[in-house]
C-alpha cells in the first residue's frame, strides 16, 4: 500500500439490526477515512450478509455470493470493524465471519476497531476481543478505537462532538499508517 494508491475500504457492522448504531458508527468512520484518502468504500452490514455466510463453517462451503463477500473482506486495504456488545462480548456472528477469512489474507492491512453498547464498561470488548482477533490476522490496528454509548446518538445519528473528534483522530492515524506502510503484494492463497 502507498499514499499514491487509493485504498479499498470495507466497513463491517456486526449488528443484525438495520438501521443500527453500529452501522452508523462504522459508516461514519469509513466516510472519514474516505475523505482523507479517497478510494472506494463498501459497507457490509451483518444484517445483509448473514444469509450468505451462515451456510458453512468453512469458506469453501459457501455459495458464490458468500465467497464473494469474504473475498471483499480479504481484498480490503483498510477495514472498519464494529460490533454491538452483547453480554460483554462482540456479536458471535461477526466472529464467524472472521472464521471464514483465510488466516494470511489480511496480513499487513489496517483496521479501525469500534463497538457500541449500553454501558461504558462495554468498551473493553475492543481491547479484549477485537484487537486480539485482528492481531491474529497480522492486521495493523489504529491506536485510537471507538466506543459509542447509546447516549452518543440522537435520531440515529452521532450527536456527541467528542466521539466525532475521536473518529477524526482514528482516520488521521489510518491515513498516516496507509502512507507509511509498504505496498502489499497480494498473498498467495490456496
Amino acid at each position: 500500500m502507498s499514499a499514491a494508491i487509493a485504498p479499498k475500504i470495507v466497513s463491517i457492522s456486526g449488528s443484525l439490526r438495520d438501521p443500527s448504531r453500529t452501522a452508523t458508527l462504522t459508516w461514519d468512520i469509513a466516510q472519514s477515512v474516505l475523505l482523507r484518502l479517497g478510494g472506494q468504500h463498501r459497507h457490509l452490514p451483518l444484517s445483509e450478509i448473514a444469509p450468505h455466510v451462515t451456510q458453512s463453517w468453512h469458506a469453501d462451503g459457501l455459495d458464490p455470493q458468500g465467497r464473494a463477500l469474504i473475498g471483499t473482506i480479504e481484498s480490503a486495504d483498510i477495514l472498519v470493524v464494529g460490533t454491538p456488545v452483547y453480554r460483554a462480548a462482540p456479536a458471535g456472528l461477526l466472529k464467524h465471519v472472521f472464521d471464514l477469512v483465510h488466516r494470511d489474507a489480511l496480513r499487513g492491512r489496517i483496521a479501525i476497531l469500534a463497538a457500541t453498547g449500553g454501558s461504558l464498561l462495554h468498551g473493553l470488548v475492543i481491547e479484549h476481543h477485537l484487537r486480539p482477533l485482528l492481531s491474529y490476522f497480522g492486521v495493523h490496528t489504529t491506536p485510537t478505537t471507538l466506543f459509542a454509548h447509546e447516549s452518543d446518538f440522537t435520531d440515529g445519528a452521532i450527536a456527541n462532538p467528542g466521539l466525532q473528534e475521536r473518529i477524526e483522530r482514528a482516520s488521521g492515524e489510518t491515513a498516516r499508517l496507509f502512507s507509511s506502510l509498504p505496498r502489499l503484494v497480494e498473498p498467495a492463497l490456496p
